[in-house]
């Protein structure tokens, strides 16, 4: 009985799996703390940074296991058994069992092989299948990338944007202060009176509250910017901003609905997913077909009792015919056909919601271009405004309120103007996002 026992440890040990090992996740990068950075460098650290991206590419991975867990249904399995018997000589299963009832003391192993022949298909479909939805898994991390990389721009534009109205406004109120002291001496002299002085205050307050505004606009954004490439904390990042060209848009929106029906990756992703619910319901049309497979076995008894040989073997083929299972394969299949259509029509709704997009981003980029040549001839105008009633009010030839004004028109003409230079980038960054078009 020891020998026995021995034999069947030994045995179970050499069947015990080795587990793997977990890959592990790598540390954020550190925060470029006080250093310029570049709106490449910045996508660049969203990609390494952001979960979003590495959610993505853990999903594709996920599938790509699926692809391997349905492919192994046409490979051949391999098992060994060990089993370990001790019972009474002649003892015998008197009921609750239609094999043999005869129960001998024993300790054997063995290794069993089997092998699907055929399905008539529905292993292949649902290969098939997992390796379109493998596909689109790609493509929607693809799609993440694109989405993540767009976050960047617009948040990196907005940050350049808003630190550029705080320049402005910290100039309209440099100006305003000096004009506060000026007049401020010339009421002392009695050349000016308490309402001129009155109204520069006010002019003052309001630049002021614009300046407090435009920081706090700057410092939210900043933190955004922070958040979107993967830091908790907002960073101390000083934006560079590249040189680029101003291109004037497209004359015709059709060739860029085009593109993107082409390029985007949402697209291409509903298409794999299409065509894996198409694959999905022809093999759960196919569970009505017959399954032919093949096993043997091949084996040794080391511990018998003296009526079992010391080795057994036998191979088979088995045949298996689907007669009637309560109608499980017919809704199975009809609930796979109807998730194929529900694929199609969103893949035509996904179809008519880029077209939109395409459409309404290309007018955008219309109007943002027209706009900076609008907002390029109103700061002109409202400089030019601004210097002559500047020099009618030194003159004394205007009043406090002429002057007021047209401070005020041209504090809005620089904030119009400084807006429309970035906008225009933005509507540039949406129109090539929705297009798919690289930069």
């Amino acid at each position: 009985m020891r020998a026995f026992i021995r034999a069947f440890v030994v045995l179970a040990l050499f069947c015990v799996p080795l587990g793997a090992q977990s890959p592990s996740v790598p540390p954020p990068t550190p925060a470029p703390q006080g250093r310029t950075l570049t709106l490449t460098q910045a996508e660049a650290i969203a990609l390494k940074n952001n979960p979003q991206i590495t959610i993505g590419k853990l999903r594709a991975l996920v599938a790509r296991q699926y692809v391997r867990e349905a492919r192994s249904a046409l490979l051949p399995t391999a098992y060994l058994s060990v089993t370990a018997v001790d019972a009474n000589p002649g003892s015998r299963i008197a009921a609750g069992g239609l094999n043999n009832p005869v129960l001998f003391p024993r300790a054997a192993a063995g290794a069993t092989v089997g092998q699907l022949i055929t399905d008539f298909g529905r292993s292949t479909n649902l290969l098939a299948s997992s390796e379109s939805q493998a596909k689109a898994e790609d493509q929607n991390a693809a799609a993440t990338t694109a989405q993540i990389i767009l976050a960047v721009d617009h948040a990196f534009y907005i940050v350049l944007e808003t630190k550029a109205l705080v320049s402005v406004a910290g100039q309209t109120v440099d100006a305003r202060q000096l004009l506060v002291d000026k007049v401020q001496a010339l009421t002392d002299a009695k050349l000016k009176s308490e309402i001129d002085l009155s109204f520069t205050k006010v002019d003052l307050a309001r630049g002021k509250l614009l300046l407090l505004e435009a920081k706090n606009n700057y410092e939210t954004s900043l933190a955004g910017l922070s958040a979107i490439l993967g830091y908790p904390d907002e960073q101390d990042f000083q934006l560079l901003e590249e040189p680029a060209a101003i291109v004037p848009p497209a004359l015709d929106v059709l060739p860029l609905i085009q593109l993107a029906l082409q390029q985007r990756p949402e697209v291409l992703a509903l298409q794999q997913e299409v065509q894996a619910t198409q694959k999905f319901s022809s093999a759960e049309h196919d569970l009505w077909r017959p399954t032919v497979s093949a096993l043997g076995v091949v084996g040794e008894s080391p511990v018998r009792d003296p009526h079992i040989p010391n080795w057994y073997g036998a191979v088979g083929v088995n045949i298996n015919i689907p007669l009637f299972n309560g109608l499980l394969y017919n809704a199975r299949a009809k609930a796979a056909d109807l998730q194929s259509d529900v694929s199609r029509q969103k893949l035509a709704d996904l179809k008519n919601n880029i077209a939109r997009d395409v459409r309404n981003s290309w007018q955008d980029t219309n109007r943002a271009y027209e706009r900076l040549s609008v907002t390029q001839q109103l700061r002109e105008q409202a400089s030019l405004a601004f210097d002559l009633a500047q020099a009618r009010y030194n003159l004394g030839l205007g009043s406090i309120v002429e002057f007021s004004q047209a401070d005020l028109q041209k504090t809005e003409a620089d904030i119009a103007d400084t807006d429309a230079k970035y906008q225009f980038q933005l509507s540039q960054i949406v129109l090539r996002y929705v297009t798919a078009t690289p930069r």
